[in-house]
């Protein structure tokens, strides 16, 4: 689990992230959802050591950030795995040697079991006989796919993930979206995942906060988004003319 306590963030005097206390939950699907500028990826960022939040407190398990010590922040990184908005490969080498990237340049392990531990990522993550083609030789689903291996290669405690469906068709999405879930599920990770999709609201959001203007809105499941009374979380994921399908389909089952 993650905790996130009164967590406050400014630049220039202006306030970005105002008193933002809520809980990650292991196991668990958990997004981050609002408008642009709610304060989404300043969050994210935060919780990431990226950004030094000046009030507040972020709790990895039972580990405050800001009273770790240089040694103890290096090991909570061989912790998390990021995939990131664009999938960040490099394109310069192939799909295996990207996912073993975090293990050669993060630990001391021999080659052999590096090149294991990448062939059993690059499997779970459906792209059998991949290990040796070009970034610039794969779709946008399958680079999605090489970002989730090498996020799990390490088997992270926590992942996380910015806008994973950034420039997916709808059916790719889901894909990713289900892969997602189902490694959180499996490995009983604590999964973020910064997002203004709303189908991942509706497929995968066991967890759910709702931003807007820095502040937390609301925060819920999936499940209860459908029936919130919150104006402002109404208000955007009416916007969204997907959820408001989805909305409907649902609750015309009850």
């Amino acid at each position: 689990m993650i905790r996130i306590e009164n967590l406050y963030k400014s630049f220039d005097g202006i306030e970005i992230l105002k008193n933002i206390s809520t809980n990650f939950e292991k196991g668990k699907t958990n997004l981050i959802i609002g408008q642009s500028g709610s304060g989404k990826t300043v969050l994210l960022k935060s919780i990431l050591g990226l950004i030094k939040a000046e009030r507040g407190n972020i709790i990895f398990g039972d580990k405050l950030i800001s009273n770790m010590k240089q040694k103890e922040r290096a090991e909570l990184r061989q912790d998390i795995g990021m995939v990131f908005q664009g999938s960040a490969l490099f394109d310069s080498i192939n799909v295996e040697e990207n996912v073993m990237f975090p293990m050669k340049m993060f630990t001391n392990k021999h080659h052999t079991e590096i090149l294991d531990r990448a062939n059993v990522a690059i499997k779970r993550v459906n792209l059998i006989n991949s290990n040796h083609k070009m970034p610039a030789e794969l779709s946008g689903g399958m680079k999605k796919r090489v970002a989730i291996a090498r996020a799990i290669i390490m088997n992270p405690k926590y992942l996380f993930c910015d806008e994973p469906n950034s420039g997916l068709d709808p059916k790719t999405s889901i894909i990713i979206d289900n892969l997602i879930k189902e490694i959180t599920n499996e490995f009983n990770i604590t999964t973020v995942i910064n997002s203004h999709d709303m189908n991942s609201v509706v497929e995968i959001g066991e967890k759910i906060i709702f931003l807007e203007e820095g502040e937390k809105k609301w925060e819920g499941s999936n499940k209860e988004i459908f029936h919130t009374n919150n104006k402002s979380v109404s208000k955007f994921v009416n916007s969204s003319e997907l959820f408001k399908k989805v909305r409907d389909v649902y609750l015309s089952k009850k």
